[in-house]
């Protein structure tokens, strides 16, 4: 574990709109602190009373009529909603090529050191990081979510690395665990990480390995699981395989060419901040 410190790095130009705190996002539950209110347009099951009585305030001179029968007039286009804000989970969930290469030790390091820095900085938080490796011809989920640095550093310990590259089946598991978390966690904030070179060559079925991946990929991408890939192939020899799984995951696709905890940790909190300012932006 380390100290986290700012990187000199293309990251750096990316907007932060929050620091390492906790999410905070618009909520539809009647759960969270009111912030303001907004047109209830026939919703009315959170009303601001406070913000209903000074809209319909201006109109009781001319609705005399109505007020024979009340002592203050209201009317449904007076009815104004609570907007309520609340501290949200953050969930980092990283899917890792151990297959065979060059550069497979050095990935797996740098994986393991960013996760154990995400889960002390979430120390007294409800955020929590999980790890899938895919390698030979499976994809297993070494780290379910969790918040615990112990259980992380024993789950950690060895991960085995070799063989062939199964990368739609570590989609697939990465699809089944998100939307398990999503369904016993409602309020949780899903941040999907990929380091691979994108070749997948393992299929589940009769499909072709990329196309197969590419589809796994879609389905991801229609949960709205805000995804990023780190592109793992040496700059000589990409074939943009991985920028092909970021267009159909629809995520951004970086390179890291020197691979180090800090800098994986400083990518994924970047992308945190990121996806909980368009989770704010389009509620």
């Amino acid at each position: 574990m380390f100290d986290p410190r700012r990187l000199d790095t293309p990251l750096d130009k990316m907007v932060r709109s929050h620091a390492g705190r906790r999410s905070r996002t618009h909520t539809e539950r009647k759960r969270g602190r009111y912030v303001q209110a907004r047109p209830a347009n026939g919703d009315t099951t959170d009303i601001a009373f406070d913000a209903t009585i000074r809209t319909a305030a201006p109109f009781q001179i001319r609705r005399a009529e109505q007020r024979q029968q009340v002592a203050f007039a209201i009317q449904h286009a007076d009815l104004m909603k609570k907007v309520r804000v609340r501290r949200m989970a953050n969930l980092v969930l990283f899917l890792v090529d151990a297959s065979w290469s060059m550069a497979v030790a050095e990935r797996m390091a740098a994986t393991k050191g960013a996760i154990l820095s995400l889960l002390t900085d979430a120390y007294q938080r409800r955020d929590r990081v999980g790890l899938i490796v895919f390698q030979k011809d499976r994809a297993t989920l070494v780290l379910p979510p969790t918040n615990s640095v112990q259980l992380a550093q024993r789950a950690l310990r060895d991960i085995p690395i070799g063989g062939k590259t199964p990368l739609s089946a570590g989609l697939q598991l990465a699809h089944d665990v998100l939307r398990r978390e999503k369904l016993f966690h409602p309020d949780v904030m899903p941040l999907l990480l990929v380091l691979t070179d994108g070749a997948g060559n393992v299929s589940m079925g009769h499909l072709p390995p990329q196309e197969e991946s590419n589809r796994v990929a879609e389905l991801i991408a229609m949960e709205h699981i805000h995804s990023v890939v780190i592109n793992m192939e040496h700059q000589a020899f990409d074939q943009g395989l991985a920028q092909t799984l970021a267009e159909h995951l629809n995520a951004a696709c970086y390179s890291l060419t020197e691979l180090k905890a800090e800098n994986l940790y400083y990518t994924v909190r970047q992308e945190m901040n990121q996806a909980n300012a368009k989770a704010d932006d389009g509620r």
